[in-house]
């Protein structure tokens, strides 16, 4: 089962309530640029991600190249459906909890991010205060992206200590062109990341 690491917050945030570079620097990255079947891969679509934690909120930061942006127009917020344009997604829950229930966030290249809590029958919005910020080079084609996910809104009674499951994805691009990204394939037969048998480990640390 693939794994990851997400270190604790030691330095203190920034304005904006997100953790600084030097803070980033020091957790390790997982990165993927491959389909959902683990084909084709783009290292121009390379995606990396790191997670950082207190025990307050969980951290995570992509780190996106692209070939192209294909966003929503308007005031970046929260967007439903955000799933149809790009985005970079991590989905969530503790080891312990109902497998097939666990909670979805999305961030997009020009600031729009959509909570999700899904569990089979149900996707509904969690409404949770996220903190987050995008930074776009068009000159590198990059895209980064930063999100502070309350843990309340993960878990009822956090623990340092638990174990986490979870997957990263990205999707870029329009139809019929559009490249579906993921960290852990998987390997259905259309594009479909809810998948949660699959998903990998996270340790804090």
């Amino acid at each position: 089962m693939e794994q990851t690491f997400a270190s604790r917050v030691t330095r203190l945030l920034d304005s904006q309530g997100l953790p600084g570079n030097e803070s980033w620097a020091k957790t390790p990255a997982v990165a993927f640029h491959s389909d959902w079947h683990a084909e084709n891969p783009d290292p121009e679509r390379k995606t990396q991600v790191r997670l950082l934690w207190s025990p307050d909120c969980l951290f995570v930061r992509f780190d996106c190249r692209y070939r192209e942006i294909f966003a929503y127009e308007g005031t970046a917020g929260r967007r439903d459906k955000l799933w149809m344009r790009d985005v970079a997604e991590v989905f969530i829950r503790p080891e312990t909890g109902e497998p097939k229930h666990y909670k979805e966030f999305e961030i997009s290249p020009n600031g729009d991010w959509l909570d999700l809590d899904i569990s089979p029958g149900n996707k509904s919005v969690l409404l949770c205060e996220i903190k987050s910020r995008v930074v776009l080079d068009p000159g590198q084609r990059t895209w980064t992206a930063e999100l502070g996910i309350p843990m309340s809104c993960l878990t009822d009674a956090f623990d340092p200590g638990e174990r986490w499951r979870l997957n990263f994805f990205r999707i870029e691009g329009p139809e019929p062109n559009r490249f579906y990204s993921a960290w852990i394939p998987t390997y259905t037969p259309q594009p479909n990341f809810h998948v949660p048998e699959v998903f990998g480990t996270l340790y804090l640390r």
